[in-house]
């Protein structure tokens, strides 16, 4: 591959897509920690406990997304070295 295809790409990986990635995770986390706060608050109100729960859900979901791009990401990257 051409030198400066890899490092464009490697610019875009490094100064793009990873700290994109970065940032979601770090917004699943918080929105499953904003979750676990509201479950706990509204543990006697029974609509706040659901909520609750969905924000913990959809946090969980998030973060396995993200992981799963970034883990999908290194595949390609790992992929293209291999191939010049």
């Amino acid at each position: 591959m051409n030198p400066e295809t890899e490092l464009f790409i490697s610019n875009v990986e490094q100064y793009i897509l990873n700290p994109i990635i970065g940032l979601m995770f770090v917004v699943a986390v918080v929105v499953f920690i904003y979750g676990v706060v509201e479950f706990i608050l509204g543990a006697y109100n029974e609509d706040r406990k659901t909520a609750g729960k969905k924000h913990m859900i959809w946090g969980i979901i998030g973060m396995f997304i993200m992981v799963s791009a970034y883990g999908i990401i290194a595949l390609i990257d790992n992929t293209l070295k291999g191939i010049s």
